[in-house]
């Protein structure tokens, strides 16, 4: 991880000032790095012997930078990581452009490490989120999204990059069919288990859990699982409340504590917990059936990292 650190800095750099202030400022705001780990522990559990492997987790983490940048600007987010968001105090425009940029150094990494299956892979998870980016404006403030339409956001915008970031490590190690599904399928569902964990801590943790307010996607109209399950069981006047709140957004001191209220009297939090310790599982099982090798554990502990912090 100190080389994948060393080269996302290298690569941040350009002669344009704004691009590297930017750039850094989320890259050095304390991220998890997961999805580049997810790239060097499977190339390493599949008996990857080069450097393709850093380089590759080193692009991994500039897609998803650069998606932070485009969410930010696409859903009006003040903070991100527990810091101001780079539109904040530098604007929508510049946020945009340097995530484009990054994305940009992303794919040309890609290109030198001279795989063209994990460049495909990549590319194709660089679609399939920006898909889920549209998906989600079709859902933003409709309280009558269904879950089905819901999980198929989170599948696209969150799990997808999980899944090529995993899926990657084998190919580089030239891995048979079924250990690259294996490894992919592992992404995947460790993906969708972190994100739900994400929705439920929006209204049942802490900012230094999210790194942003609590409360943000209830202020911003985002409609995730918990709203989605609160809303098919409550009264009529409750889904006039939340068509109120997320919809109209006309939100009034109190709104939220109801919110909150709403959603553990309905066990939406608790549900959308549960679901999301249901992904986990899937993932530990997809994980035993990979080869064995040191990174084994540290794998099944990216899963219990997740789901404890919403325990």
């Amino acid at each position: 991880m100190e080389r994948v650190n060393q080269i996302i800095l290298s690569k941040a750099g350009s002669n344009v000032e704004l691009i590297p202030v930017i750039a850094n400022h989320l890259i050095s705001s304390g991220g998890k790095r997961l999805r580049p780990m997810l790239t060097l522990a499977l190339a390493d559990m599949c008996g990857y012997r080069g450097d393709g492997h850093v380089v590759l987790a080193a692009s991994v983490e500039f897609m998803h930078t650069a998606t932070l940048l485009h969410d930010d600007v696409v859903d009006e987010s003040d903070m991100r990581r527990g810091k101001l968001a780079a539109r904040k105090l530098w604007g929508n425009q510049a946020s945009v452009l340097v995530g484009d940029y990054l994305l940009g150094q992303a794919f040309k990494m890609m290109v030198d490490v001279g795989s063209l299956e994990a460049l495909r892979i990549l590319s194709e998870a660089s679609a399939i989120i920006a898909e889920g980016e549209v998906l989600q404006l079709g859902a933003a403030k409709n309280i009558t999204t269904p879950e089905a339409a819901y999980l198929q956001v989170i599948e696209a915008k969150t799990a997808a990059l999980f899944a090529a970031a995993a899926e990657v490590g084998p190919v580089i190690a030239d891995q048979p069919a079924e250990v690259r599904q294996a490894a992919r399928d592992y992404g995947m569902q460790l993906g969708l288990a972190f994100q739900l964990v994400d929705d439920a801590l929006d209204y049942g943790g802490s900012s230094a859990d999210l790194g942003k307010d609590v409360g943000d996607d209830f202020r911003e109209g985002k409609i995730t699982l918990p709203i989605v399950l609160a809303v098919a069981r409550g009264t009529d006047e409750e889904r006039e409340f939340w068509k109120r709140c997320l919809e109209e957004g006309d939100i009034q001191d109190g709104d939220l504590e109801r919110a909150i209220e709403l959603l553990k009297s309905h066990g939406a939090i608790a549900e959308t917990v549960e679901r999301a310790k249901a992904y986990g599982a899937g993932a530990l099982a997809a994980l035993d059936r990979l080869p064995d090798g040191p990174y084994r554990q540290a794998l099944a502990d990216a899963v219990a990292f997740c789901i404890a912090r919403v325990s």
